[in-house]
């Protein structure tokens, strides 16, 4: 007979590489480039990824006390509909259905068969096993479908294999990013390029680059400009630290969540942003930060134009060549196969809550008998895969940045609607500097937000239209909740 019930397995060290393990994807290794040529600075790269930091750290320190509220599985789409209602929370559960979750789970996937590619060159995005027309699946693409197979299938096995992986993968990439620091600090410091980029610290020059690619122009930038080129820059890494919040779908498996889950966020969070911060810190103790588009050298290229756009890649072959760079390659696959067990563990139990709710498929609302949703988690495979084989769902994430900080925004001032419509419901732990802190999260992020919607329209409309589609699926399951 199947679970009726999930298993509490999830114990505080388990939460916490849930939250790190998942966040750490391939962002940190990549994106660095493009907010060094949206800033142009070393000061202000640095001011990107802190800011990023802190605006995560203040908005898991204030979910917290939703998390404990109501320890849930479906996190996220629980306190919007709580908060708000059915029609939100559904149209946040159908995004991160479409997009947000399984187009993650596709990129990380499709990333981890690119870097595997480095050590095993036949799965290459040139090497084309079948072809109709347009429509080509390369042996990449065959190995992220592979990779999501793989962790689909373990978590299907139950709670206790799926946080086995996350901890050895989560544990591994962490111990080893401190190394990769350690090892930076110690052999890898130019003089000369710690010397360059300081003598340019704050002096702000965007690279524009033109449709192909090419670079259009190089241009000073300060004021109202260097503040847009700041909130534009933090699209790559506000993405690469999103997925703190993943912990909290899975609040039915959490022993003693109203404790573990606020505790796992602060410290999954907190250490993510150092993490994060050292980083790049070495990323500017290894390369010059300006560098030249047809430069010859990972020095002549800089971390702006690292060849495609892999910083991480670059520092390792400033380092110490072949093994250094077979070193960060094996990092990256750990850190891509942990950070998409994660996603898979946690996106499952969204849809699962939305399916008790009658508003998804109904199949997805049962338990098998490992007490995990089996149906949700297949469903959730399928449609990742089929992203994966569709390469669309790269421009699908930049998209739905705009949609995905606004349910952050939504969720985070549900705690002020709450503190209202629920008074006396109890919360165990209360959100930290409350008010102050929530409120600020919402205002900073309302400002990129804005941002956004003037200088960076593709990711806002697209975006929206993707949320929007929601609406009319809504009310197809609507009268189907109401037989619930």
């Amino acid at each position: 007979m199947p679970e009726t019930n999930f298993k509490k397995e999830i114990r505080l060290f388990d939460a916490v590489m849930l939250v790190a393990g998942t966040m750490i994807g391939s962002g940190i290794f990549i994106v660095s480039a493009d907010i060094a040529r949206q800033t142009g600075s070393a000061g202000y790269l640095l001011l990107v990824w802190l800011l990023t930091g802190l605006i995560t750290m203040m908005g898991a320190l204030s979910y917290g006390e939703l998390a404990a509220m109501m320890p849930k599985a479906g996190g996220q789409y629980v306190f919007l509909r709580e908060a708000y209602n059915p029609l939100l929370a559904f149209l946040y559960g159908w995004t991160l259905f479409m997009v947000i979750q399984t187009g993650t789970i596709a990129a990380v996937a499709v990333a981890f068969a690119r870097f595997t590619g480095v050590l095993f060159p036949f799965f290459d995005e040139k090497n084309i096993l079948l072809q109709f027309g347009a429509f080509k699946i390369s042996t990449t693409q065959l190995l992220a479908i592979g990779c999501i197979s793989l962790l689909t299938f373990i978590n299907i096995k139950g709670v206790r294999y799926a946080k086995f992986i996350q901890n050895f993968f989560g544990s591994t990439k962490i111990i080893a990013l401190f190394a990769l620091i350690l090892l930076g600090l110690a052999i890898g410091i130019n003089v000369e390029v710690v010397k360059l980029n300081w003598e340019n610290f704050w002096q702000a020059k965007q690279v524009v680059l033109n449709p192909d690619g090419t670079v259009q122009a190089i241009q000073t930038i300060g004021g109202m400009a260097l503040i847009s080129a700041i909130g534009v820059a933090m699209v790559g890494s506000l993405f690469s630290s999103d997925a703190w919040n993943n912990i909290t779908f899975a609040g039915d498996e959490v022993v003693n969540p109203q404790k573990t889950i606020p505790l796992s966020l602060a410290i999954g969070t907190g250490l993510v942003t150092l993490l994060y911060l050292l980083t790049n810190v070495v990323y500017l103790l290894v390369l010059p930060l300006r560098g030249l588009q047809n430069g010859t050298t990972v020095l002549e290229r800089g971390i702006q134009f690292a060849t495609n756009d892999r910083v991480a890649v670059a520092v390792a072959e400033a380092l110490g060549g072949e093994w250094a760079l077979l070193a960060i390659t094996v990092l990256i696959m750990v850190s891509t196969f942990g950070s998409d067990n994660g996603c898979i563990l946690s996106g499952a139990r969204v849809y699962y809550a939305i399916a008790k709710d009658g508003l998804f498929f109904k199949n997805m609302a049962k338990l098998n008998s490992q007490g995990v949703p089996a149906n949700a988690l297949i469903g959730q495979a399928i449609w990742a895969s089929l992203l994966c084989l569709s390469g669309t769902y790269g421009n699908l994430l930049d998209y739905v940045v705009f949609a995905v900080l606004l349910f952050y925004i939504l969720t985070i001032a549900g705690i002020f609607v709450l503190r209202k419509t629920q008074p006396h419901t109890p919360r165990p732990y209360k959100a930290f500097g409350y008010p102050f802190v929530p409120l600020l999260y919402i205002i900073l992020c309302s400002a990129i937000e804005i941002i956004l919607l003037i200088y960076k329209p593709e990711y806002t409309w697209a975006g929206l239209l993707i949320v929007g589609l929601g609406i009319p699926i809504y009310f197809v399951f609507k009268p189907q909740s109401k037989s619930n």
